[in-house]
């Protein structure tokens, strides 16, 4: 086998949610460039979604995929899914006693929820024809935890539960089901942070930077790819030996 086509996806149609920036951009890139057909979904950020479909010959969705219709209508419009990545999310970040019910919700249903709408949607065409790879965008924050983060923790650590449990629903019938876990990435929102936060982070990462969006997809890109074809149900952690 060539380094060339090592984790290939030719041929395969992949569906990324929030792919117009960071993570989700990078993921939908690396995608494209292993051979998929890729569909991204935005909920904002028309014109760099669309960007990044023309970059790789795919296709942009403007879809709020916290809402159970409009994910399952994404699912469809994207058509005979081989792949589904399932990374939108937000923060509204904030200590829980001053954390308002709308900062909870919101945070629950577009990170978590959605991944249940999206996976519904998906499980079942996946199942009928008996192959499939589902990798879910979990993060550091869900497996141990971060001050001022009770919401998105929550919805993180969820994603982790989700994943496991719905790799044993799936597997027998050919579909993997894992998930992919960043430590802190040099995106907007690390951007945003203090400096002296940052210096924290990377003083208790062994690697001693900050991770860039193209580590965490080229993970993704490995899990969904057939060289992965034993594995499900597992969390990579891409954190740069953060959580050791």
């Amino acid at each position: 086998m060539s380094a060339g086509s090592f984790a290939s996806l030719d041929g395969k149609v992949a569906l990324v949610t929030g792919g117009s920036r960071g993570i989700g951009r990078a993921i939908a890139l690396e995608l494209g460039r292993a051979g998929a057909k890729v569909v991204l979904s935005y909920r904002t950020g028309r014109e760099e979604a669309q960007e990044v479909a023309a970059e790789i010959g795919g296709r942009a969705f403007e879809a709020d995929v916290s809402d159970a219709a409009s994910a399952k209508a994404l699912v469809d419009e994207a058509g005979d899914l081989d792949v589904l990545v399932n990374n939108a999310g937000v923060t509204r970040d904030g200590v829980l006693a001053r954390m308002s019910d709308d900062d909870w919700r919101e945070v629950i249903d577009t990170n978590l929820s959605s991944v249940f709408y999206t996976c519904r949607a998906a499980a079942r065409p996946m199942m009928k024809k008996r192959g499939g790879s589902i990798v879910n965008i979990s993060s550091i924050v869900g497996v141990h935890g971060n001050f001022g983060q009770t919401n998105y923790a929550a919805s993180k650590a969820g994603i982790i539960g989700f994943t496991k449990s719905l790799a044993r629903e799936l597997g027998s019938r050919g579909v993997r089901v894992n998930a992919v876990a960043p430590g802190y990435v040099d995106t907007r929102l690390t951007d945003v942070l203090p400096d002296e936060l940052k210096t924290a982070m990377l003083d208790n990462t062994p690697l001693g930077r900050l991770g860039e969006p193209e580590d965490v997809a080229r993970a993704v890109r490995f899990l969904c790819s057939d060289e992965a074809s034993f594995i499900t149900g597992e969390v990579l952690l891409v954190d740069g030996g953060l959580a050791m």
